[in-house]
């Protein structure tokens, strides 16, 4: 897979990619990264790539046209390319939308800068707006490295042991397990018994009870759906 980031501050990403699992990923070659700048492609003389809004409001915005020919730049080389852009009015991103996307050849993340941008350029050029929360930050970059993330962990060859997805909050209905290492004691705190024991079957059980109790309690929205889930499925 292809990443590429579409961001006025390419140096704010760049260096998520020089460590740890993403960085062997791209060693082994299972994804490429590359980062375009707008500005590079702007026509203004002045170098500007915002303007301020037509009919009045406070800030400025990111304008249409270096983003039109970056994009369009970036298509005559790789026409498969599907653009995701974050934003507070798009849908919440969650594992499943990951899980989707890993499947894809070339994915254009767009991160937006100062008040937004042109309007036009997003229903154009965008083919699917997510959000990864209700909050505001000053940028795109953040957002847009956390999709990637969640994406590329979903990619064959990226994690180190793939059977560790199987198990992750939101692959289930629940959230995952507590997990514990050793010491089996540590602040007067033991290990629950059972994983001592050797028995997967009922470590298996206790797990899976741990996990609803952990739902529950943490993302009752999640439990509810769980439950109506469960009582469906017995009819």
């Amino acid at each position: 897979m292809t990443l590429t980031f579409l961001t006025l501050f390419p140096n704010i990403m760049e260096c998520y990619f020089s460590d740890s699992i993403l960085k062997r990923a791209v060693d082994r070659d299972i994804i490429r990264v590359d980062f375009v700048n707008p500005r590079d492609y702007t026509k203004d003389r002045h170098n500007r790539v915002d303007r301020a809004m037509v009919g009045g409001g406070a800030g400025m915005l990111m304008t249409p046209q270096p983003l039109f020919d970056s994009i369009d730049t970036i298509r005559e080389k790789s026409p498969n390319i599907y653009v995701v852009m974050a934003t507070p009015v798009g849908k919440p991103f969650r594992q499943n939308d990951a899980k989707r996307l890993s499947a894809k050849e070339h994915i254009i993340f767009v991160s937006g800068r100062y008040e937004g941008i042109d309007e036009r350029f997003i229903e154009q050029r965008v083919d699917e707006l997510f959000s990864i929360g209700d909050f505001i930050l000053t940028g795109g970059e953040l957002p847009s490295l956390v999709m990637a993330d969640a994406i590329c962990r979903n990619i064959e060859g990226v994690l180190g042991n793939s059977n560790s997805l199987d198990i992750e909050s939101f692959e289930m209905s629940n959230l995952e397990a507590p997990s514990f290492t050793k010491p089996n004691i540590y602040n007067g705190t033991s290990v629950p018994s059972e994983f001592l024991k050797g028995n997967h079957a009922k470590i298996s059980d206790l797990k899976n009870a741990m996990a609803k109790c952990k739902t529950k309690y943490f993302r009752p929205d999640m439990y509810n759906r769980l439950i109506l889930s469960e009582r469906k499925n017995k009819r």
